[in-house]
């Protein structure tokens, strides 16, 4: 695939709780923001739909938001996304016959459903993320874009915490992850962040809440790790500060394959016959 410069937007707001017609309204001036400066993808943080909230600890109100994959909400950025010519990953609280999940759904710039990804690595240690229904997989997809094809998969917040699904979506060939947040970025999560796109050669861009909901640092990460002089380089292609923003990030993807290609990280060096007891369920590590 050729090389070109890929323009990801990071919608870093504020979220409307449990109100979807002012989440549809502020998401769609966002996006319609982000299609002017020229973005080719635009990420919103995680259950936009809710705002990630949980007022009152009220699970039933909370179950009751959950919206079909085709409601009208989630089918208006399907065809935001055609209209504006851009791609865009909107997150929402999916109804399914098994129970609700912690969704992103990918249309590419032609309205199609290109991506629908659940959260596997739910927070079952907290409410109301134990009332979820994990996600089975991490789906990679090629992405349309003016700059060409793009392959293209997604992690959920929690999913950054654990390696093998950064790592799924690289054996799957993604080149970009995208992962909507909803959590406090301090250092040790942005620099487990950088961990993620430099171990797996990736780009990872996230979205997160802005303050004072989350903390914003929105950011945008690369794998090049070294410069042509084999200086080490900071590998943050952005960071946000905390305020609400549409922040439009350009990543080189020409230098991004360059590197993959010829660098020895990612796949190249793997031993996987002797990673068994990764797959394992014990929570212990073979002695």
């Amino acid at each position: 695939m050729n090389g070109g410069e890929l323009r990801v937007a990071l919608l870093q707001l504020r979220g409307a709780g449990y109100d979807r017609g002012e989440s549809l309204e502020r998401g769609s001036a966002a996006c319609r923001r982000a299609a002017a400066e020229g973005a080719d993808i635009a990420l919103f943080p995680e259950m936009w739909s809710t705002g990630y909230a949980f007022p009152d600890d009220d699970l039933d109100r909370w179950r009751r938001q959950a919206l079909d994959r085709h409601d009208p909400w989630v089918a208006a950025h399907a065809g935001l996304a055609k209209e504006l010519g851009m791609a865009i990953a909107v997150t929402y609280l999916e109804r399914t016959d098994d129970g609700p999940r912690n969704t992103l759904t990918l249309f590419d710039r032609r309205g199609r459903e290109a991506l629908t990804y659940a959260k596997v690595h739910t927070c079952d240690f907290d409410l109301p993320e134990q009332a979820l229904t994990p996600g089975a997989g991490f789906p990679v997809t090629r992405l349309e874009t003016r700059s060409g094809p793009v392959d293209v998969g997604a992690m959920i917040c929690f999913d950054r915490e654990f390696p093998e699904a950064a790592r799924l979506l690289a054996l799957g060939g993604a080149e970009l992850i995208l992962v909507p947040n909803a959590c406090e970025l301090e250092e040790n999560r942005l620099g487990q962040v950088r961990a993620r796109a430099f171990e797996n050669m990736t780009a990872v861009a996230v979205a997160n809440y802005a303050a004072p909901q989350e903390n914003g640092h929105s950011t945008v990460v690369d794998p090049i790790a070294f410069d042509a002089d084999g200086r080490g380089r900071d590998t943050r292609v952005f960071e946000a500060a905390e305020a609400e923003s549409v922040c439009v990030v350009r990543l080189d993807l020409g230098a991004l394959r360059a590197w993959r290609e010829r660098e020895v990280w990612g796949m190249r060096c793997r031993r996987p016959g002797v990673y068994g007891a990764l797959a394992g369920d014990d929570g212990a590590a073979a002695g």
